[in-house]
């Protein structure tokens, strides 16, 4: 993915007596797992300009000095350990060699944070955002060590794990949306610059050796967590529940449903019923099978609470086959003597349901489905061990076309009624 740019951001301060300071920060975009500096990515040109154009400026000007120049690499957390580091130093490398090849820089005023996942700085963009519980995420950022070893050195939790718990995956969703663009691919150049003292005749001013000023930005030393085979960096949220619908078992047609959760409130699930019971003696046959496929979206405080639980509408489809005949006329549905998918009966519409917990991994899904149900079906009579066609005809129904009252079984890490730390 490219187009991610980070934004330049400047703090400049009046040079206007002895002791006073300056700090020019401009950051440099990067594509994403790239480090080759290239002045045509986004406005690159003109920052790069704007660098080169700035150190020239403070080297001519016999009142200024310059103190320090920190070139910085950084990445955004959801890669690796070893990836992250490497972009980051070439990011930063490259910068460095463009500008010094520019402008003649001495090495003793030259410092390279080591810090290449900009912490400090995803903390602040989340402050000052409307992120939904920002309070958490700032917390975790501020207060949870970056990584945690047990007394063995393995690696047993990190700050990256908590963000990515965080409301089950929405904290760091929103977050990589709107914050990862602007603290990866950038590798930043610090300049600081003060003003050389006046020195007025017969005066003289024994100048006091000046300490370089500390980078703005926070070195922050990372260990490997790629290099842990039980690395809990690598372990995302994932949500699936198996289901039934009590409604069909009690009609005697067995049936079992998948639902995945895809984010950001959404489900995709799919059913599948198989019921095929006929007793020859005296004609009575209870046969249908098929499936459907429904796309949903969740809604509501419980939604928001949990995935797969609370309020949802979405859409379906449905495909189906039946011979229904209890003494009587029959109803087949369907070719006679074909599969589900010679001249299948099927339907489509929208629902709306709620997903009530009732225990830990448990929970009981109400949904019902109001749309059009279409299809050829034929009426036949049995007669002397036969059967007997009497008319085909068209189904055209609009009306309720699905109903469910399922026991919905939750899977996946994380994935219970009991879960704490969801959005509140």
């Amino acid at each position: 993915m490219r187009g991610l740019i980070v934004s330049a951001f400047m703090l400049l301060g009046c040079i206007q007596a002895f002791g006073q300071e300056s700090r020019k920060e401009v950051c440099i975009g990067f594509p994403v797992g790239n480090s080759t500096l290239d002045t045509a990515y986004g406005n690159n040109a003109a920052r790069l300009s704007e660098v080169v154009s700035f150190l020239e400026s403070v080297k001519k000007d016999s009142t200024l000095e310059l103190v320090e120049v920190s070139f910085c690499g950084s990445a955004s957390p959801e890669g690796g350990f070893a990836i992250n580091r490497e972009l980051a130093e070439k990011r930063r490398n490259s910068l460095e060699r463009y500008v010094r090849e520019r402008v003649s820089l001495p090495d003793g005023i030259i410092s390279r944070p080591e810090g290449f996942i900009a912490w400090e700085r995803l903390a602040e963009l989340v402050e000052v955002s409307d992120m939904p519980h920002k309070e958490e995420a700032v917390d975790v950022l501020r207060n949870v060590p970056e990584f945690t070893y047990n007394n063995k050195g393995v690696l047993v939790d990190s700050r990256k794990k908590h963000l990515m718990e965080l409301q089950y995956g929405r904290t760091w969703h929103y977050m990589h949306k709107h914050f990862f663009d602007q603290i990866r691919n950038a590798s930043v150049i610090l300049v600081t610059v003060r003003q050389k003292p006046v020195i007025e005749e017969k005066t003289v001013v024994k100048e006091e050796p000046v300490v370089p000023a500390p980078a703005d930005t926070t070195a922050v030393v990372e260990k490997a967590d790629t290099i842990v085979a039980v690395s809990p960096e690598t372990s995302k949220p994932f949500y699936m529940a198996l289901k039934t619908n009590m409604l069909y078992d009690v009609l005697a047609v067995p049936n079992i449903g998948v639902e995945f959760y895809l984010g950001k409130n959404w489900s995709i699930s799919g059913n599948w019923m198989y019921g095929w019971w006929k007793k020859n003696s005296s004609h009575r046959y209870w046969r249908i099978y098929g499936g459907d496929l429904a796309v949903r979206y969740w809604l509501g405080k419980k939604a928001n609470e949990k995935p797969l639980t609370g309020h949802h509408i979405g859409i379906y489809g449905q495909a189906f086959t039946y011979d229904f005949e209890w003494g009587g006329k029959g109803y087949m549905g369907g070719e006679p003597g074909g599969t589900l998918w010679d001249k299948t009966n099927y339907a489509a519409g929208v629902e709306y349901g709620y997903s009530l917990p009732v225990a830990n991994r448990l929970n009981i899904d109400f949904t019902l489905g109001v749309g059009y149900w279409g299809g050829k079906y034929y009426e036949y009579i049995p007669l002397d061990g036969h059967y007997v066609w009497q008319a085909t005809k068209k189904r055209h129904w609009f009306g309720p076309t699905k109903a469910e009252i399922s026991l919905v079984w939750l899977l996946g890490k994380g994935n219970s009624n009991n879960k704490k730390g969801g959005m509140k």
